[in-house]
């Protein structure tokens, strides 16, 4: 505790509560209750005529019409932190309490922004212009920093062609694009006609600084923007670790602070509608910002910032995004919260136990009969998921037309399939599947003699429980002599 007469750091620089500011009130045993200041003129003729000090001053308290004379040491300042606290509004909390927290709330962000409105009034006013900075073009290395530049038989090529459509575009399978190298002009087959060189020929989009009305300075497109479509260059000095301990902790930084482009205006949002992306041009990395929607002229744009916040400070969030995690930093939720209409249809299922939804994908990821990923041959068969290698079916050539995998031609005669491996292509007809399948001893799935040799034989059986005609059914018995039955969902008719 300190020794004689202690003031706050409010009270030294001589801050004091203004009228209309919104504060929290502690009054004999009571909690914290938020309150606003009131002049003395606004108020009703009898709180006027209540006995009170020099010095005192009246709030009106949220969540009921109650007013109370107090002074500066009874009071500190409503934050805007505390309008996205969640502990002050869990469980336990009664409705006059909770009611006059949403109400602070508001009453907090429709005063911010009548003063960021008469702000922003203001500085259109005086016509202020964005803090200064120095305009490049393209990093600047700074320190032991290096710039990389390839040699051309080091730069990747692609397989676009002069004649297609639209070489190297976003609609095209080049393999540069689609692992962020842009293509070099005097390497790419499509020459000049080459889609995919917007870092080196600085194809940006067309935008304009202005003033938000919460987060200063702000950066819009003057024109649409595709969805996928580079917007601009993210330019500014590339330090090292040595020079950017004053900064921040990276082993490679762009700070964009004093020298940099117009992308260094571009605000966070924890919805954002663009995002950054690594390039590798003409063997240097360089970061790009691109569009994750389609953006209508006049949007602001944003991306997430992804801040690592050091120490116990945290930075206030104002992007006023539904899913704002309320600083930065903060990963963002998940889910906007549900309207009253969800919460209402909440209340009428409740007791209601919700299926389960099975999501399954459309294609596999790796071989069916090797494991592995890569280049894939698909099988058109209705509802099959599996791929291949061609390598590993002995093709020679990707397969035309409408190709079924072997999964689905019995081992013996080639005729359709009706019983399968599920562990790999080996697979049988009606006639020839007696004794040649296996429910596995391991993890109970229907496999051949090449899985487990030792599992249990299954033959032909007339099925009741699952919707379909014909099933199998292992021969396995338990100690009270009852037959179990096994289902595989890949061998029945």
């Amino acid at each position: 505790m300190p020794k004689g007469s202690w003031y706050c750091n409010d009270c030294k620089a001589g801050k004091k509560p203004r009228y209309k500011d919104i504060v929290w009130v502690k009054v004999g045993r009571y909690r914290w209750w938020p309150a606003e200041v009131s002049h003395p003129k606004t108020i009703p003729e009898n709180i006027q005529r209540m006995r009170h000090d020099v010095g005192e001053f009246p709030v009106h308290f949220f969540g009921s019409n109650d007013y109370l004379w107090t002074y500066q040491a009874r009071v500190f300042p409503y934050m805007d932190v505390d309008a996205n606290s969640k502990e002050k509004m869990g469980k336990g909390v009664d409705a006059t309490y909770k009611k006059a927290l949403e109400e602070a709330a508001v009453r907090f962000r429709e005063l911010q922004a009548e003063k960021e409105l008469r702000q922003l009034q203001e500085d259109r006013k005086n016509d202020r212009k964005p803090p200064p900075y120095k305009h490049i073009k393209v990093n600047r290395p700074i320190g032991k920093v290096q710039i990389f530049t390839a040699d051309l038989s080091e730069i990747p090529r692609c397989n676009c062609k002069k004649t297609d459509d639209s070489p190297c575009g976003m609609d095209s399978e080049c393999i540069n694009r689609m692992l962020l190298y842009e293509c070099h002009p005097q390497v790419c087959p499509a020459a000049e006609r080459c889609l995919n060189q917007a870092f080196t020929k600085r194809q940006y989009s067309q935008v304009e600084i202005f003033r938000t009305l919460s987060r200063g300075w702000g950066l819009r497109c003057v024109h649409d923007i595709k969805k996928g479509q580079f917007v601009s260059e993210y330019v500014g000095e590339v330090i090292d670790e040595e020079e950017c301990r004053s900064r921040i902790r990276h082993d490679r930084i762009i700070d964009a602070g004093p020298k940099g482009n117009e992308a260094r205006f571009m605000n966070h949002s924890c919805q954002p509608n663009c995002e950054t992306q690594k390039w590798t041009v003409n063997g240097d990395t360089r970061v790009g910002l691109f569009a994750l929607i389609d953006v209508a002229a006049g949007t602001e744009l944003t991306f997430n910032y992804n801040l690592e916040c050091l120490g116990n400070r945290k930075t206030v969030c104002k992007c006023g995004a539904s899913n704002c995690s309320g600083f930065l930093g903060l990963r963002p939720k998940n889910n906007p919260p549900p309207d009253d209409k969800d919460r209402k249809l909440k209340r009428r299922g409740h007791g209601k136990r919700k299926k389960k939804v099975v999501l399954t994908k459309e294609r596999e990821d790796e071989c069916f009969i090797c494991g592995d990923g890569g280049q894939m041959v698909s099988c058109k068969k209705p509802g099959c998921p599996k791929v291949y290698h061609a390598d590993c079916l002995n093709l020679t050539k990707r397969p035309a037309g409408r190709w079924e995998c072997p999964w689905h031609q019995c081992d013996i005669c080639g005729k359709e399939a009706a019983s399968f491996c599920e562990l790999c292509v080996s697979s049988y007809c009606c006639q020839h599947r007696d004794g040649l399948l296996f429910i596995s001893k391991l993890d109970g799935k229907l496999s051949c003699s090449a899985h487990d040799p030792c599992g249990e034989p299954v033959s032909l059986v007339r099925s009741t429980k699952v919707g379909c005609k014909w099933g199998i059914k292992s021969q396995t018995y338990q100690p009270e002599s009852k037959k179990v039955f096994k289902y595989s969902s890949n061998s029945l008719l």
